[in-house]
Order: structure tokens, then C-alpha cells, then sequence
């Protein structure tokens, strides 16, 4: 299957029938401060993501000499009576662990003085959460295939309140008190890095609550709804400052939630309206912020807000949602934990009678009470995950809600027993902002989704079997590079045996998901609203299988194209078809967006990366080009790095008859054995084109892409290898270029 030609001069779909699965994750990438872009000029500032802002790592040099504040395996055993393989339950071990570093440590550490608990080789027997709250700490075992923790969650920790069919967790049927289980919101985990700091308001409720309910009240020292105070005054993208009611509980140096209340001028924006799914007064847009400066009731942040605040859903002149006023908060972190790393181990949850290969491509929930995950940040900062091999958990391996700063790298996911309704076995981002997430390996899982207003990441280097979900509820300023995205046909919301989900509602959802996925305002008002503005895909590569059996077709292909999804080079715009927008991504997939209609692709740029100045040791040119629709270019430059990769030059010879060559020659040995190269001619009309490459696009007169190209093993400067097609008509190619680079033409 061919797709249309977009507007910017590069296909949308392009045949690669037979082409290869992707050489895998890009583990050991150096994101490190010294190996990044400085900005690029007009797109979004992505520079500082990651762990403390694009500091490293720990490594042993952070870690607090004091022996108090290491537990060895040793002691574990013997203080905490956590054996490995002798099948008795640790859970009471490692928290008692965990709450020893907690009280003792964690009040003098800091991020250059981490406490260390070191897992022994071997399986550990979990029942319930473990509440990993001890600031500036490392969890860390022994190797990913050598300390293995199985989750075998307790009648405790599993779900008593299922929704009335028994498909899903029941978040409002789960109460206790003036709680429900909705404030447990993204469920329970095996860690949860989250404070258990209980509201004073709610002291008299957790102490009466029986022990499966007593975690709703945990953490209740950061809800918005008692920590937050209103703004006053309205507030605008680009701000800093912002006023509000009372400062009595913001500090300079602490974090801040800013809470911008939805308005029904807002969803218009979206194109949400009109829906049977009501509008909802919520915070779709948000993030959390450094408080710079405190001046009165003004609250200066760290940065630039990146949308609106409104002082409440009716002060933009809109009509009141459901007849309440909703205000937008500015909401301080009472009690954030930071500094938590998990690194070289194992884990899994223990489902017994249920088979997992039953739940490969299965996109339903074989066992709702148990929807568990494995690792949860909430309320969390500057932490990371970073070796980690998850198999089968309940549900999301990885999940965070309200968190910050994360490194989520060199991981290794595979599989979900829930992957159906309420939104289960994603790898997701919710309320996640300025965090990496780079050469992680995930198999067998619905989504990698960013949701609820995340910003500011960045997606690098990972291997999906699985699409780029953004799920909706505003997120923006994402960007996805580097990425090999390889999805079947059986990766399908149809492919279902029991308690299905699909995307939005309505009925069941017989579309196929597509390396890309984008919530459109109609679709997404069910549950959070559109997607936001400038979601960044530069340089992956993407491919679909549209039928059993049938061939793996590339998407949006040109590696060197940045495509900005809901925008129009200046502002946010919805995609739509001919001035009308979409109500739904499915079947909407392949549509052309270029041209004005949602994707911005008018820029490209010669480099890798836009994150990364050198990509496993390969220093990329950059130069960043864009075009506007009234035929103006302008270029930004910055400094490329000594020497370039290859050179290359298009030769016409008789060793392919009339057809055509480039002669491409290694300058730097900056490739590998394992190296491989986009060959991209535009000829000019009447030139007819035969090969017996399998990635070539053929037709007359259009551009040519080869993918896949190898150097065959040539590794060393100076080498060189050639490449071509035979062609006949119009004589030679009117361009070309080789990963970015200009061939020079004879």
C-alpha cells in the first residue's frame, strides 16, 4: 500500500515491503549535559530534560559513604529477614528497609549523598505495595536476569470493587469515608514513589478506614483541592509571574503545580463540543514548575507558563460547565519525594492459571482485580528507572502521575495481563513533564502514551512493538526521534477476548493503531480532550503492517522532515480534512496533514537528532532548514562538528546499463557494522524507474527513497560502497542526497 504525497515534498506512506525489523534500542545513549543541542532555533527547548535538568546519573561517587546508609544484601538478610529463594514473603522486610533509610538518612541526604539498598541474586516474594518514599535513594539488585522480585498481590492489595459488569477497577464504587478509590489514581503498584503523608482533615478517616482502604487517604497532603491556592488574576502563555489568593504555603525552591481550570471557550478550541460526552471541570492543562521568587502574593516560576491561566472556567467569558465554577490553582508539593532510582533487577506479578501467551495481542483484561502495576511516580521528582527488566505486570510497567525530571532508560518491558478497559498495560506518561525516556525495549503492550497535559519530554532511542499514543488532554512540546516503531496487524483495540477497551467509547473499535496515534477533540472529550500543540516525530523509523501476513509499510519516512502534529507554524491548530475537523484519528491515519492542516512540516534539519549532538559516537551536521507556503526559506546554522560522516556523489554508469549511482565514501569511521543509510533521488518527470531493491518506491517523475542501505561491514575512513537503480527516460537526478547529505552530480 502507497499513501498520498504530502504538501512538504516527502511521502506519508511509502512502500517497504520486506523491509527488516529495527537493529533494536539504542541502549547507553550519552544524554549527558555536554552532549546536547543547544536549542533549535523555533522549536521547543528540550535541553533540559531528564534527571535534575540533564545532570547524569549517580554514580558511586553520589552515594553516602556512611554505612548506616547502605544495606548490603548481607544485612538485609539478616536484618531484615529478606532471603532470596527461600519463598517466604519480604514484603515486610523490604519496607521496613525502606522506612529504616527513610528516618534515618533521607533527612541529611541530598542528590550527591544517596543511600543505597542493594538487592541480593535470586527471587524475592512480594504481596503488597511497596511505598518507595525515602528521598535520595537507590534501590539496586544485582542484574536484570539475576535478582528477580515476583508480585503475588494479597487480598489486600487487590481490587474489591469492580465496575458492575466485573470488567474494570471501580474507582468511585471503592470508598471509605469522605474518600474514594479515584484519589489512589493510577492504582497501586509494586513501588509507589509517592508520600503517604495523610491531609489532617483526613486523620479521623484513615485511622477508622480498614487496612484495603487506608492508602486512599495517603498522599492526601498534596491534593490540589486542600494544598492548592486560587489564582487572582489571569495569567498568559510566556508569563512567569502569577498571583494568587495566599503565598502562606509556597516557598522559593519548592515545586508548584499550576492548575488552569478547563472553560468551555477552551474545548472550543479543541473542536470537543457538540459531543453526547459532556465537557468536565477539570485541570486539563498543568504542570509543575520551580518557584523562582515569592514578592508579595505574587509567585514568580522557573520558566514560561505554556498556556493560559484563566482565574476560573467562567473568566474567559464562557459559560459555566454543568452550572459549577471550577478555579485554576496554583498548587505547592507539600510533600514531594525526589531522588529515587530503581536500577538492575527484575520483576514480574505471579498470575497463577492464566496463561501468558494468552495475552500476547490480547487488548482486554484477563484479570481486572489484579490490575497492579510496577513501578509508579506520583508527586515525584528527579528520580529514575534505569536497567530494568519488567514481565507481565498487571498493568502499566511504568507509570507516573504528577511527576517531574524522570530518566526512564535502558529498560527492557515486555507484556501486561490487563490491557483492556479503563486504560490498562500502557508504558505511560500522565502529568509528566521535562523527563527522558530513551532505549527502552517494550514488547507486548497496548501503548507508549503521554496523557494529561505531559510537556517538555523526550522519546529517544526506544524499540516499540507498539504506537506513539498521545492519548489526549493537552499534551504538547513532546518530542519522538530516533525510534523504531514496528506494529503488526494484530496490534489492534479488535483483538479482544474479554473486558475490551477501545479508544473513546462508542461501541467496539474495528480501526487499526498506526505508529501514531492522536486524540482528536470529539474522540478524546470522553475522557481528557485533544491533543495539544507541537508534539515533535523527527527521524524515527516507523512501520505498519495493514494486513495478516502482509508487508511492514514505512510512515511518515523522511528522516531528515520535522513533523509538528497540531500546528501551523505559529499556533496550535487541530488537524483536520479541507478546513473540517477531524472527529476521530482512526481511519484518518494515512490522511495527508501537511499543507495547513494540523502537521507542520515545512522544516527539516541534517542532524540525527534534535536532542543529541552526537548519537553513539556519530557527530551529525545540523543544519535546521524552513520553508514557509509563500516560497521564503531561511536557514539556522550551528556549529557542526569536525568532519562529516560520509560524502557522497551521483554518477550515471554502465555498470547498472542507463541507470544511476551513488558512490558514497566513509570520511570519519563513524559507522558500524550494523550501520545502515537513507538514499533519497528526486528525478524529474518521464523518468521510469526499475530495481531490484525492495525499500524503492516506484513510479514516474516522484521522489525515491531507499532505506536500509549498508555499508556491508565497511567500517574504516576512507572506505566506500555504491548503490543504485536502473532508470530510464529523462536523464539525471535533479537531487539527492545520502542521511541528509548533498551528492554531488555528474
Amino acid at each position: 500500500m502507497v499513501g498520498t504525497v504530502a504538501a512538504a515534498g516527502i511521502a506519508v506512506l511509502v512502500n517497504t515491503a520486506g523491509a527488516a525489523p529495527g537493529a533494536g534500542a539504542l541502549t547507553g545513549l550519552d544524554t549527558s549535559a555536554g552532549n546536547r543541542r543547544a536549542p533549535v532555533g523555533g522549536l521547543y527547548d528540550w535541553s533540559k530534560a531528564g534527571y535534575r535538568g540533564g545532570q547524569n546519573l549517580p554514580g558511586q561517587n553520589e552515594i553516602n559513604p556512611s554505612a548506616a546508609c547502605q544495606v548490603t544484601a548481607a544485612e538485609l538478610a539478616s536484618q531484615f529477614a529478606v532471603k532470596p529463594n527461600d519463598g517466604q514473603d519480604d514484603s515486610a522486610g523490604l519496607q521496613a528497609a525502606i522506612d529504616s533509610i527513610r528516618t534515618t538518612c533521607s533527612p541529611s541526604a541530598s542528590y550527591s549523598a544517596l543511600s543505597l539498598i542493594t538487592l541480593p541474586a535470586g527471587e524475592l516474594e512480594v504481596s503488597r505495595e511497596l511505598h518507595a518514599d525515602a528521598d535520595y535513594l537507590i534501590i539496586r539488585g544485582a542484574g536484570r536476569d539475576a535478582t528477580k522480585i515476583t508480585f503475588r498481590p494479597d487480598a489486600t492489595t487487590l481490587y474489591d470493587s469492580l465496575t458492575p459488569d466485573g470488567s474494570d477497577w471501580d474507582e468511585d464504587g471503592m470508598t471509605s469515608g469522605q474518600g474514594k478509590g479515584g484519589w489512589l489514581w493510577p492504582g497501586r503498584g509494586l513501588f509507589r514513589v509517592q508520600s503517604r503523608g495523610v491531609h489532617s482533615g483526613y486523620a479521623s478517616d484513615y485511622a477508622a478506614a480498614p487496612e484495603n482502604r487506608k492508602d486512599i487517604f495517603e498522599g492526601t497532603v498534596n491534593v490540589h483541592w486542600k494544598a492548592g491556592v486560587k489564582v487572582s488574576a489571569a495569567a498568559k502563555t510566556g508569563d512567569r509571574a502569577i498571583t494568587v489568593a495566599s503565598v502562606s504555603a509556597i516557598k522559593p525552591g519548592t515545586f508548584v503545580n499550576v492548575r488552569a481550570a478547563n472553560s468551555v471557550k477552551f474545548y472550543e478550541q479543541q473542536f470537543a463540543t457538540g459531543t453526547p460526552y459532556p465537557m468536565v471541570n477539570m485541570h486539563m492543562r498543568q504542570q509543575i514548575f520551580t518557584v523562582a521568587s515569592v514578592s508579595g502574593t505574587t509567585v514568580t516560576l522557573d520558566k514560561p507558563l505554556e498556556f493560559d491561566v484563566p482565574v476560573n472556567s467562567t473568566s474567559d467569558g464562557s459559560p459555566a460547565i454543568g452550572g459549577t465554577v471550577y478555579d485554576s490553582k496554583v498548587s505547592p508539593l507539600v510533600d514531594p519525594v525526589v531522588g529515587v532510582g530503581f536500577e538492575n533487577f527484575g520483576f514480574t506479578q505471579a498470575m497463577p492459571g492464566l496463561s501468558q501467551a494468552d495475552s500476547v495481542n490480547n487488548y482486554g483484561n484477563m484479570a481486572p482485580a489484579a490490575q497492579m502495576h510496577g513501578i509508579v511516580f506520583k508527586w515525584a521528582a528527579n528520580s529514575w528507572v534505569k536497567g530494568v527488566r519488567a514481565e507481565m505486570t498487571g498493568s502499566h510497567p511504568i507509570v507516573t502521575e504528577e511527576a517531574k525530571n524522570l530518566q526512564i532508560v535502558d529498560n527492557e518491558l515486555d507484556g501486561s495481563w490487563n490491557k483492556g478497559k479503563g486504560g490498562n498495560g500502557y508504558f505511560r506518561g500522565s502529568r509528566v513533564w521535562d523527563s527522558l525516556y530513551a532505549g527502552n525495549t517494550s514488547r507486548n503492550l497496548r501503548h507508549f502514551t503521554f496523557q494529561w497535559s505531559a510537556s517538555g519530554n523526550v522519546v529517544i532511542g526506544n524499540d516499540f512493538d507498539s504506537d506513539l499514543n498521545l492519548h489526549g488532554g493537552w499534551e504538547r512540546n513532546n518530542l519522538f526521534e530516533l525510534n523504531t516503531v514496528r506494529v503488526s496487524y494484530a496490534h489492534r483495540s479488535a483483538n479482544c477476548r474479554a473486558n475490551c477497551g477501545e479508544e473513546g467509547g462508542g461501541g467496539p473499535d474495528n480501526s487499526n493503531w498506526f505508529p501514531i496515534w492522536w486524540g482528536a477533540g470529539k474522540k478524546a472529550i470522553k475522557w481528557s480532550g485533544a491533543s495539544g500543540p507541537r508534539n515533535v516525530f523527527f527521524n524515527n523509523t516507523m512501520t505498519k503492517q495493514t494486513a495478516t501476513g502482509g508487508p511492514f509499510t514505512g510512515y511518515y519516512a523522511d528522516r531528515t522532515r520535522i513533523y509538528q502534529f497540531g500546528w501551523n507554524g505559529t499556533a496550535y491548530q487541530h488537524l483536520d480534512i479541507e478546513g473540517t475537523p477531524i472527529t476521530d484519528w482512526a481511519s484518518n491515519e494515512q490522511r495527508d496533514f501537511t499543507g495547513g492542516h494540523g502537521v507542520d512540516a515545512t522544516r527539516t534539519d541534517s542532524a540525527a537528532s534534535l536532542f543529541l549532538s552526537s548519537v553513539n559516537g556519530t557527530p551529525p551536521t545540523s543544519t535546521t532548514t524552513s520553508s514557509t507556503t509563500t516560497a521564503t526559506t531561511t536557514t539556522t546554522t550551528t556549529t557542526p562538528p569536525s568532519g562529516s560522516c560520509l560524502t557522497a556523489k551521483i554518477t550515471q554508469t554502465s555498470v547498472w546499463s542507463s541507470g544511476y549511482g551513488a558512490d558514497v565514501t566513509l570520511t570519519n569511521g563513524c559507522a558500524t557494522a550494523t550501520s545502515s543509510w537513507t538514499v533519497e533521488f528526486d528525478l524529474p518527470s518521464g523518468t521510469a524507474v526499475t530495481s531490484s531493491w525492495s525499500s524503492v518506491r516506484t513510479s514516474t517523475g516522484q521522489h525515491h527513497r531507499f532505506t536500509n542501505v549498508s555499508f556491508n561491514g565497511i567500517v574504516k575512513p576512507g572506505a566506500s560502497t555504491k548503490f543504485g537503480f536502473n532508470a530510464s527516460g529523462a536523464g539525471l537526478p535533479t537531487g539527492c542526497t545520502v542521511n541528509g547529505n548533498s551528492c554531488g552530480g555528474s
